[in-house]
């Protein structure tokens, strides 16, 4: 697993009772944020639906993390369908496209592709508890194989809903890239 570092590396360590930088605001300079402090700030107006997604939960998961996301709800899903609809693969189809939108928008920006990986892996996990299964371990392989082939369409659905989301994000991340880089040239 990747661990990003909290500080530049040519930097010292930090110690208690060192004398802070000029720009640390004790030298005689004043920062932007000190010039502007009396001065009051209006926030930018943000629409309700806006204010409702930000208050969403926010996690950032491995490629890893969000393989096993995904296939742990699908799994669980699949058992709930099992148990309340009678093992619907329509239900399970419909329930199978939410969860590949929140897989796309939780993983991390350096595994995007992998969420695109992980959800069909997860359709055929979830599957499990749900395809028709008689005549031991070959027939539950076969309602394995019977279900992913009739059903192929919610496994292309998702694998598109969380394609589209993780190009957003990408272009997004990308656009962002070159803005910083203009704006560090300029």
């Amino acid at each position: 697993m990747e661990q990003h570092r909290t500080r530049p590396p040519q930097s010292p360590p930090l110690r208690r009772g060192a004398p802070l930088p000029p720009q640390a605001g004790r030298g005689g300079a004043r920062t932007t944020r000190q010039a502007g402090a009396g001065v009051p700030r209006t926030a930018p107006a943000v629409s309700p639906l806006v204010q409702a997604v930000r208050r969403f939960p926010n996690p950032r998961l491995t490629g890893l993390g969000s393989g096993l996301f995904c296939a742990a709800v699908m799994f669980a899903l699949a058992c709930l369908d099992a148990l309340l609809f009678g093992s619907s693969l329509v239900v399970y189809g419909v329930l199978f496209l939410p969860v590949c939108a929140l897989t796309a928008v939780w993983v991390r920006r350096a595994d995007l592709v992998t969420a695109v990986v992980a959800v069909p892996i997860a359709f055929a996990v979830g599957l499990l508890p749900i395809a028709d299964s008689s005549g031991g371990f070959f027939g539950r392989v076969m309602g394995l194989v019977t279900a992913l082939a009739l059903h192929a369409g919610w496994l292309y659905g998702g694998t598109l809903v969380a394609g589209l989301i993780v190009t957003v994000r990408k272009v997004r991340m990308m656009s962002r890239r070159a803005a910083q880089r203009r704006r560090a040239a300029a």
